[in-house]
């Protein structure tokens, strides 16, 4: 590809960083090494997430044409390719994919997830259940356990979501309160072989919490749930908290033999798409350097160490030479502080914005306007928080054009509406949806 300079185009140069590491996570023509060979009765593909669309795509061009194929993956709204939706409006695809809510689930996804769990039925041990999972299966496979009814899940979402709980345990949480995640799916597909093939959103790449592992055992338990949710605050209806301290809600533990010969598969990880932006950047001369693909904590505070750390490098070339990029992953979480109903959500709800946006007001109000430091964070999924946007940009300009503006930059981060402070800069970043997930994405480039 055409790399812009850093030195004439830094936020084109650090723009194509941000698309190459998207781009290594997008399945493609690869996802046929992670086949297995076909069985001697059906395949069935079941799945969710926001990748979960091209996940299916790639399984149903790799997958022998003569060997039968069919199944169900639930995605983010507008989140299927529109090359394979073109295939299932001419009935030629063989994997329906349908859509839902993310992230507080909705009708739609529970209505996928019942249609999947229905499509285990019958199944034997010789036949095949492809699982596609990605980041936001959580929320797209909406399956309320015995006793609760989706508009209770979706008040307890919403609660996690505001709570700036990390996504390890807003996915305990999660997978305690479904039918059908935290190994249940898998559990539902006995006796039948299963692979399960993952694209990993979240740090440190467990099975057991990207989409809330619902084709692997799990080690959390009903009472790390409720410790969970005692810590936050949150509320639980009655039939929440009886089934969790009953042990009702338990999930399937490892050693359960209805997991015996799974497999599963990483096809696509946070890491992979650092190193990917670290390669382009690298064809620039400059040097790169990855800190990490697991950070967590508050958005606005992983900003404020981010800040830190560029502005030594470009005072004192230390412990990095200049001019190089930082580059860095994860997920970090918002607490939300404004009253509105909805966290992070529109009209007269004052707090607009997500991870990446919070973090770069953090990073911007610490920076100071530093000469030379430019930065970008942004969701690989093309969203950041409910919004438009991925993330946005930060430029040694930026604090002094909001001041030109009349927008004070501490006023927006008190109430968490990071959007409404880089929307009217222009410093907004809305690639549309990207088809996959591997979480945040950040690089700042000092010159």
């Amino acid at each position: 590809m055409n790399l812009p300079s850093p030195h004439a185009d830094p936020r084109g140069f650090l723009r194509a960083l941000f698309d190459a590491a998207v781009a290594q996570a997008v399945p493609g023509p690869e996802i046929a090494a992670f086949l297995p060979s076909p069985p001697k009765g059906r395949t069935l593909v079941l799945g969710a997430g926001k990748a979960g669309g091209a996940m299916a795509a790639a399984v149903d061009a790799a997958w022998p044409k003569n060997a039968p194929m069919s199944g169900l993956v639930v995605t983010r709204y507008d989140y299927v390719p529109p090359a394979y939706k073109a295939l299932q409006q001419q009935s030629a695809g063989r994997i329906e994919v349908v859509e839902g809510a993310h992230p507080v689930p909705d009708d739609a996804g529970r209505r996928a997830a019942r249609r999947i769990a229905e499509l285990t039925r019958g199944l034997t041990q010789d036949d095949l259940v492809l699982c596609l999972i990605s980041g936001g299966a959580s929320s797209l496979l909406a399956m309320p356990a015995e006793g609760l009814t989706l508009e209770e899940k979706q008040a307890i979402n919403k609660a996690l979501l505001r709570s700036g709980a990390a996504i390890d345990e807003m996915n305990c949480v999660r997978k305690h309160l479904s039918a059908i995640k935290g190994g249940r799916l898998a559990a539902m597909c006995a006796p039948a072989q299963v692979v399960t093939l993952l694209i990993s959103d979240v740090p440190g790449d467990s099975p057991q919490v990207i989409g809330s592992g619902p084709t692997v055992p799990d080690t959390t338990t009903c009472a790390d749930a409720l410790r969970i949710l005692a810590r936050y605050a949150i509320e639980l209806p009655a039939a929440a908290r009886a089934g969790l301290q009953s042990g009702a809600f338990e999930t399937p533990k490892p050693g359960d033999a209805r997991f015996d010969g799974h497999r599963v598969h990483m096809i696509a990880t946070p890491q992979q798409s650092l190193a990917a932006a670290a390669a382009l950047a690298r064809t620039a001369g400059i040097g790169v350097h990855v800190l990490s693909d697991e950070m967590e904590g508050e958005s606005r505070e992983v900003g404020k160490v981010h800040a830190a750390l560029a502005r030594y490098v470009a005072r004192h070339g230390a412990p990095f030479g200049k001019p190089c990029v930082i580059l860095s992953g994860g997920e970090t979480t918002v607490t939300v502080k404004s009253t509105g109903e909805e966290s992070q959500g529109s009209g007269s709800n004052p707090g607009r914005g997500g991870r990446a946006t919070e973090f770069l007001l953090g990073c911007a109000i610490a920076l100071q306007g530093e000469p030379g430091v430019h930065v970008l964070a942004a969701d690989t999924d093309g969203i950041d928080g409910l919004e438009d946007n991925a993330g946005a940009f930060v430029t040694p300009s930026t604090l002094a054009r909001a001041q030109a503006a009349g927008l004070k930059a501490q006023d927006f981060l008190d109430r968490n509406d990071a959007y409404n402070f880089f929307a009217p800069l222009g410093d907004l970043i809305v690639p549309g949806p990207t088809f996959t997930n591997v979480n945040d994405f950040r690089a700042l480039l000092i010159m």
